[in-house]
């Protein structure tokens, strides 16, 4: 399912998609459809895709400190001035993962610029778990240092989130070892939050 659209980036890494709304299509995707640690493509080409997660959300509303006059109230728009445009909207930090090409998982950092306009579509959750297995079928978690480098205070929390999902699905060997990440989060969370 079709979500957002690229808008922006910070950094090679780091994107700003805008929602679809009501506006785009007759049936926009609803908030639990791009909530925190979701995981999206980017069909770049046929055979090739750019893996990412959500870890971040801005609303945007440039009508909040418009306090002027109204010659009409809100409902009354469409009727009177049908071009008028509700410029509300969600946008959402996608940082990138790794991609996916002729079904070859790469975690790490992805070589192509993804343009402007790019479609975002939501990862259904068995896609998700093809991302994170390795030839051997173990599960693997190569971009770690990519979230905690470039999420900033979100870094601990997708992760958390992140391996919520993966336990989901995962063999008990696996089980073990996102139990020791948990932990290991858990202190680092603790220890952090600590100030001497």
């Amino acid at each position: 399912m079709k979500i957002a659209k690229i808008v922006k980036s910070n950094s090679h890494l780091d994107y700003i998609g805008r929602i679809i709304d009501s506006l785009d299509v007759a049936e926009p995707p609803k908030a639990e459809d791009y909530g925190f640690a979701q995981f999206v493509s980017l069909p770049v080409t046929e055979d090739q895709e750019i893996v990412g997660v959500i870890y971040n959300s801005i609303l945007v509303n440039p009508e909040y400190s418009n306090f002027g006059p109204r010659l009409s109230p809100k409902p009354e728009l469409r009727g009177f001035s049908p071009d008028y445009l509700n410029e509300q909207g969600v946008l959402v930090g996608i940082l990138l993962l790794g991609s996916r090409e002729n079904g070859k998982i790469l975690q790490g950092v992805p070589r192509r610029i993804v343009p402007a306009g790019q479609d975002v579509v939501q990862m259904p959750h068995e896609e998700v778990v093809k991302f994170h297995t390795d030839k051997k079928g173990s599960l693997q978690i190569h971009y770690y240092s990519q979230i905690i480098a470039h999420a900033g205070l979100f870094a601990v929390s997708l992760i958390e989130a992140i391996v919520e999902q993966l336990c989901e699905n995962a063999s008990d060997e696996d089980k073990n070892r996102l139990n020791v990440l948990k932990h290991a989060l858990a202190w680092q969370r603790t220890v952090g939050g600590m100030r001497l």
